[in-house]
């Protein structure tokens, strides 16, 4: 999550397909270089720091990819793809357990290695494509005065990821930077991204201390860990289905809205587990917190592409997920402390829950207040006179009867 932004910039700078390909390779190596360590420290390098960047240039690409290959029914795409993490880790949990009493832990994570690889396989697939919006920006990067030296767009060629750098010179590197990341600058994104700081703490404590809290309740072992995969296998339905459900004709236009409840009800739900003291009571807790889990998080890209739109989407979800890694990494140890200095795991529980809860009313509030902006531009920029029975909005004039009228217009 903390390299994210280093996968947009390559993909950005090269293309798609080479990030998601190096990315393949570097991920490939760490873990094959780690069938061999000797301590802990060597683990850190290898699979830690190596691995994890070979994922953090594939993931963000890939995910920005579904975004321009699909417009019509985009959220279910992005459930589909993203259902992909959650399936992986409930194959491949069992399977790499069986691969580790065939062939130890060595051996298990060497053929890890060679599974790894076909991330390039797959970043090869990723053809590039132009879209019409990513053609808008393009002519202003020909002008003279910011890329003397340019040559004509091949469309052939086109980056995939890159349409606000692509064709730059050293001169213009600058210019195209500033385009690229224009988005930092828009009050709506500063907003979200703010949101996801209080989602990203909320969201990790329950998954993390869901089995402990199971166990100091009574629960035996074998039904703690089913708890557990009774959320993950939510969390892909919930990936899949309320993406295509936000794909719907009459929900559509209130995606926002939609990402607004699933990530209140996750909340709500991190609120009453702390009353939820038996096997019994914990299902609907994972039931629940797992299906609007992968609910919203099915939505983030597409909440973020209505934000700063397609164009920027490579940029902008790797500051997303760049963002999420701060919260990642100290809401765990956080949650633990209260855990050790309270006794009880309700605090942890209940700040999960405020935390999911204000990032869902940050933004609901944000929504409210652009809206009570735009009702008097709205009325001031539009108007009608009945006498004349004429429109008028902006510079443009025309008569209900069919006629232009020049003195209006």
């Amino acid at each position: 999550m903390a390299c994210a932004p280093l996968g947009s910039f390559v993909s950005n700078h090269l293309s798609c397909q080479v990030g998601i390909i190096l990315g393949g390779l570097l991920a490939s190596a760490g873990l094959i270089l780690s069938s061999f360590a000797t301590s802990l420290e060597y683990l850190y390098l290898t699979l830690g720091a190596l691995t994890g960047l070979g994922f953090a240039l594939c993931y963000t690409p890939a995910i920005a990819m579904v975004g321009k290959y699909f417009n019509k029914r985009k959220a279910l795409a992005y459930g589909i793809a993203m259902s992909g993490s959650g399936i992986g880790t409930f194959i491949l949990a069992p399977v790499v357990q069986l691969l580790m009493e065939e062939y130890s832990w060595r051996g298990a994570l060497l053929i890890l290695g060679g599974f790894v690889l076909n991330l390039c396989v797959c970043g090869a697939l990723m053809r590039p494509i132009v879209l019409k919006e990513e053609l808008i920006h393009t002519p202003e990067l020909l002008k003279p005065e910011y890329a003397p030296e340019a040559p004509k767009l091949d469309l052939k060629r086109s980056s995939t990821c890159a349409p606000l750098i692509q064709n730059c010179t050293h001169k213009s590197l600058c210019y195209c930077s500033q385009r690229e990341y224009s988005f930092f600058l828009m009050p709506d994104f500063i907003v979200l991204a703010l949101s996801f700081l209080f989602l990203a703490y909320g969201c990790s404590p329950p998954i993390v201390y869901l089995v402990p809290y199971a166990l100091s309740t009574g629960v035996n072992h074998r039904e703690a860990a089913f708890l557990m995969s009774i959320l993950g296998v939510m969390g892909i339905v919930g990936n899949v289905t309320f993406g295509w459900l936000t794909d719907r004709r009459f929900l559509k236009k209130y995606r926002n809205i939609c990402y607004l409840i699933a990530v209140g009800l996750d909340g709500i739900s991190c609120l009453i587990l702390p009353f939820l003291r038996s096997f019994p009571l914990l299902v609907p807790f994972s039931v629940t917190f797992g299906y609007f889990d992968g609910a919203y998080v099915a939505l983030i890209p597409v909440v973020t592409a209505d934000v700063v739109g397609t164009a920027c989407l490579s940029s902008a979800l790797g500051m997303v997920f760049f963002l999420h890694s701060v919260p990642y990494l100290l809401s765990p140890p956080i949650a633990g402390w209260l855990v050790d200095t309270t006794g009880s795991y309700t605090a942890a529980f209940l700040l999960s829950g405020f935390s999911m809860i204000f990032c869902s009313a940050l933004l609901c509030l944000s929504k409210l207040v652009q809206k009570i902006k735009k009702t008097p531009q709205t009325l001031s920029a539009t108007n009608i006179d009945p006498k004349r029975h004429v429109w008028t909005n902006g510079a443009i004039a025309y008569s209900i009867t069919g006629e232009w009228d020049q003195k209006d217009t």
